[in-house]
């Protein structure tokens, strides 16, 4: 069975709207979420060999009259891109239109466009559900920056956009007997699944009738509250160190701020699909990043030598032929390079390898006084940013939020004073823990002295740790495999509307199945995280993935330790 993947779910709409517009010359009418959406899967190269020659906002004016062209409209169903696009069939600058919509549509919508189409031009008006963004094979985000409203609820027009995205990535992945579960603790998790049934049920047949069907895709609905560590880590693969220390956004990396950068290079775009460096490297740690780089630079010189070598007609033949490639690598070598210096450079002048080790210890190891000492000779460090001292401590006071001998008031005391906290700093760590501390939580993140942590630390032990900057495991990957064993508690992750899930004629075998003991297990997953994932998480998903699950990780945005902070910041009240 092949692996569930959102780019190339997006990729079939896209493809589908150019090949249902049969006209050879073609312009591409999109809105600022929509262009966002094509840009991830999409490169303007290809779609210009698929004769698309115009690429447009629709909210752009001035646009001069395009007979000659076909419009092919692909838009969100918002109210402003429905008066917009009234407006255009009013007085249309295209010869003829193809609409089609990331979401549902509104039968009055229907309507509205009906009435406004005087000139009998569109052509096409079509639901696509790719409401999203694909950033990785198995990794989605609806690029919402801040979910939570003020004290940690939905915000009404937050809460339609994630309904819209959610149920859109579910569609757009055909799939079927769907089981809705949601962490119990959760109020904004409860909420939505709610809505998510209802809408899913509405609209088609695709909820499961029978809760122990054998052949089953687990939507499951978590909170950011529940494991806010993750967020605040350190990253030392290269998608995620890229992230956390330069920042990504819609697959464009600005390098503006590396010393002495050329200006062809000030922006460039990171996309495994077209990038096949890039794509090997995804989840390479930063040691194998320095070697394959070498690699990389060797085989470009190799080439570049035999480029250079024109002594015959047939030289120059082979050399105006390979030249596309040729060009293609120089570029792909420059960006790199570029990259890997710049984050080499960010972690000797930071000190990152001993900030990330002390991260790592807080997390996964316990003795206390060691860890206040090396916090202290931290915070001393003038090399060590700002940021990272913020880090550490609220590393520090979630792990030992309610420990008698807390130090944390004194750390952030000699912070202060060494002028190593912001005013801004000072109120996310309280704030942090509002959001992410032990009232809220329903799980033990650091495990402490657990029958089963003692037992995992034991084996860990025995195996040996392959790096100390990667001892760290997230929640979501240990809420998988509880779930793909079909051990996931109903009691902390219950199932939407479950007696209604039941069909009746059902009923008893279900109770023979549960009487016999067996698991259910999920063929699929969807992960759905209100509050935003990391790159650490999409990481152990893509290595289960390849041990043989079939999980699609998204949330509402992809975090860094920067974003995150304003994720938290935005709930706080």
């Amino acid at each position: 069975m092949a692996n569930l993947n959102v780019i190339e779910a997006v990729r079939f709409y896209v493809r589908r709207m150019i090949e249902d517009c049969h006209d050879n010359i073609k312009g591409l009418i999109m809105d600022k979420e929509t262009a966002s959406i094509v840009s991830m899967i999409y490169a303007q190269s290809e779609l210009l060999q698929k004769e698309v020659f115009l690429f447009e906002r629709i909210d752009s004016t001035g646009q001069k009259s395009l007979k000659s062209l076909s419009a092919i409209c692909f838009i969100r169903p918002t109210e402003e891109n429905l008066e917009t696009l009234v407006r255009e069939l009013h007085d249309p600058k295209y010869g003829s239109y193809y609409i089609y919509f990331s979401n549902f549509l509104q039968t009055n919508a229907i309507k509205t466009l009906a009435d406004a189409d005087e000139f009998a031009c569109v052509r096409v008006i079509q639901e696509f559900y790719a409401d999203y963004l694909a950033i990785n094979p198995h990794v989605y985000s609806l690029n919402i920056p801040t979910t939570y409203h003020k004290y940690y609820e939905w915000n009404d027009s937050v809460f339609h956009r994630t309904v819209q995205g959610l149920v859109s990535l579910i569609f757009s992945l055909r799939s079927r007997n769907i089981i809705i579960r949601f962490q119990k603790s959760s109020n904004m998790a409860r909420t939505l699944a709610d809505q998510i049934y209802s809408t899913v049920k509405t609209q088609t047949d695709s909820i499961a009738s029978n809760i122990n069907d054998t052949s089953q895709t687990i939507v499951l609905i978590v909170d950011r509250r529940e494991d806010a560590i993750t967020p605040l880590m350190n990253q030392w693969t290269y998608q995620a160190m890229v992230h956390e220390l330069i920042g990504i956004k819609n697959n464009r990396v600005n390098l503006s701020q590396v010393p002495g950068i050329k200006k062809e290079l000030e922006e460039v775009i990171m996309n495994a699909e077209h990038d096949e460096f890039y794509e090997t490297n995804l989840y390479s740690n930063f040691g194998d990043i320095a070697t394959n780089i070498k690699a990389l630079m060797e085989d470009f010189q190799e080439k570049h030598k035999n480029q250079s070598k024109l002594e015959s007609i047939s030289d120059m033949k082979t050399f105006v032929e390979t030249y596309p490639q040729f060009k293609k690598l120089s570029g792909t070598v420059s960006k790199h390079v570029t990259i890997v210096s710049e984050l080499s450079r960010l972690v000797g002048l930071y000190n990152l390898l001993e900030v990330s080790e002390i991260e790592q210890n807080l997390v996964c190891q316990s003795d206390h006084n060691d860890i206040v000492q090396k916090i202290k000779r931290l915070i001393h460090d003038d090399k060590v940013r700002r940021e990272d001292i913020l880090r550490i401590l609220c590393l520090y006071a979630l792990r030992y939020e309610h420990q008698s001998n807390n130090e944390l008031n004194a750390l952030k005391n000699e912070a202060q004073n060494r002028q190593r906290l912001s005013e801004k700093n000072i109120h996310f760590i309280p704030a942090l823990l509002n959001y992410g501390g032990q009232k809220f939580r329903q799980t033990n993140l650091f495990n402490i002295q657990t029958p089963l942590a003692i037992t995992r630390q034991f084996i860990r032990g025995l195996r040996g740790v392959d790096n100390v900057y990667a001892q760290h495991v997230p929640l979501i990957k240990d809420l998988l495999e509880q779930l793909l064993r079909g051990k996931l508690k109903d009691t902390f992750y219950p199932n939407v509307n479950a007696k209604d899930q039941i069909n009746p004629n059902n009923r008893n075998s279900a109770n023979q199945l549960q009487q016999q003991g067996q698991i259910i297990k999920p063929s699929e997953i969807i992960v759905y995280t209100i509050g935003g994932i990391t790159y650490e998480e999409s990481l152990h998903v893509h290595m289960m993935n390849k041990q043989g699950a079939r999980i699609i990780l998204g949330g509402s945005y992809v975090h860094n330790f920067s974003s995150f902070i304003d994720e938290v910041m935005a709930g706080a009240s």
